[in-house]
């Protein structure tokens, strides 16, 4: 059975003036245009090609690569609009189609987007919908603290931005744990935080090793008993100031700052941290 949207080992039948017809079993033979017949190609030989629909919604073989295939997640470039909607440039001859109703917002010609490639069960089609966040996944439950991931950047909201994990699940990186601008469409790689009851992920940018991940209030602790019990920072202090002495977030900064002085351990005075003797 031939797999719409991805790629098929199919055997070359027979060669004629368009191309090399392939045996696509109960789909009958699929044509690969001459421009991707290769000299050495015989019948009988067995081929690795991707299988699409053409401009007259023919299933076509080609062995020119994807930026995308059905079920997959990608950034790509409007290349033209209509009133039906919108035609992205998903590297192959024939553009991608993402109608109006899966558009969260009108496309532009030129502008990239982040969408979700998908076969329409209803017309056996290959079509595009930007509504991504209805095939986003719960991560299992061995998405755990520590885990490395290869992260797509998808939309940016008020706490960071939210992202596409390892192409299948939701997380959301936040706004003060970014060392550097990023942009929708971007290719990172992460470290999990913490896997939420819901399956959602808090990512963190970048590679971090083991020791990273232990409790930064423990941390803060040793920090202190180091410097010999004062340290020139509160919860007031700057996020870069905090970023540049202690290589985390405010936000991480000032949660293990609460749990030290819940604990007894620490007082906050004149702009100092003071450790409690005892």
């Amino acid at each position: 059975m031939i797999s719409l949207g991805n790629w098929n080992e199919m055997t070359i039948v027979r060669f004629t003036d368009h191309g090399a017809y392939l045996d696509g079993g109960d789909a009958g033979e699929i044509l690969m245009p001459r421009a991707y017949v290769r000299p050495e190609m015989r019948p009988g030989d067995t081929v690795t090609v991707f299988v699409y629909l053409d401009q007259q919604e023919r299933a076509v073989a080609t062995t020119e690569t994807p930026l995308a295939r059905v079920g997959d997640f990608a950034c790509l470039r409007v290349n033209w609009t209509n009133r039906y909607g919108a035609f992205l440039d998903w590297g192959l001859m024939k553009d991608l189609f993402v109608p109006f109703a899966e558009q969260r917002e009108p496309m532009q010609r030129g502008r990239s987007y982040i969408i979700y490639v998908r076969l329409d069960e209803r017309t056996r089609r290959i079509v595009g919908t930007a509504r991504v966040d209805r095939y986003l996944r719960p991560a299992p439950a061995d998405y755990a603290r520590g885990r490395e991931v290869r992260l797509l950047v998808w939309q940016r909201t008020p706490l960071g931005y939210k992202v596409i994990v390892d192409g299948a699940y939701a997380g959301l990186v936040y706004a003060d744990s970014l060392y550097e601008d990023v942009h929708v469409g971007q290719e990172l790689v992460g470290t999990v935080v913490t896997r939420r009851d819901d399956g959602k992920l808090d990512i963190a940018p970048g590679h971090i090793g083991p020791d990273r991940f232990r409790d930064f209030a423990d941390a803060l602790l040793d920090e202190l008993q180091a410097a010999g019990g004062e340290l020139p920072f509160t919860d007031d202090s700057p996020a870069d100031a905090i970023r540049a002495r202690f290589g985390v977030s405010k936000k991480t900064f000032k949660r293990a700052l609460g749990t030290l002085y819940k604990q007894r351990l620490v007082s906050l005075d004149e702009g100092k941290i003071k450790l409690i003797r005892r």
